[in-house]
């Protein structure tokens, strides 16, 4: 579990034991058991991680992307540069330039993921223009069709 997914958790945790102790002190005359006085601690704690989190709501619907492609790179060209390229169009994902599986040379092309929205923005701000003295192609990238029957040839 990553740190970020165990604040809430160590959160409601630390609200619950300070509700217990605080409901267990403020009443003492109350006949409750400390398990009840626990629970109402958790629920207390859970209600104000909820009310509390600064994640906005945005963030937690997931975000539609879309693939280019991107010719005619320069073969200097790497997958920082290119990242910080289209991240001034809009939201990357990913960047993923090919090698040639022998040399271990850069191919001149690769694929950038972008927010859905901002993909046709870099495509029209983006292709046909010059980078590092070689003029990009962008577009949206053809889908990649599996084969079944391709897939048991090559078995």
């Amino acid at each position: 579990m990553k740190s970020s997914d165990q604040k809430p958790f160590i959160i409601t945790i630390a609200l619950a034991v300070l509700g217990f102790l605080t409901l267990q002190f403020v009443f003492p005359n109350i006949a409750l058991s400390a398990p009840i006085l626990f629970a109402a601690g958790i629920l207390f704690g859970g209600l104000v991680v909820i009310f509390t989190s600064n994640e906005p709501q945005e963030a937690k619907q997931e975000v539609k992307t879309k693939t280019l492609y991107v010719g005619n790179l320069p073969y200097k060209a790497n997958e920082g540069i290119v990242r910080e390229l289209f991240s001034e169009q809009g939201q990357v994902f990913s960047v993923r330039l090919l090698k040639d599986k022998n040399t271990g040379k850069r191919r001149g092309f690769g694929f950038v993921e972008m927010a859905e929205q901002d993909a046709d923005k870099a495509i029209s701000a983006l292709n046909d223009q010059e980078f590092q003295q070689r003029t990009l192609k962008v577009r949206a990238a053809k889908q990649k069709q599996y084969d079944a029957e391709e897939e048991e040839a090559n078995s």
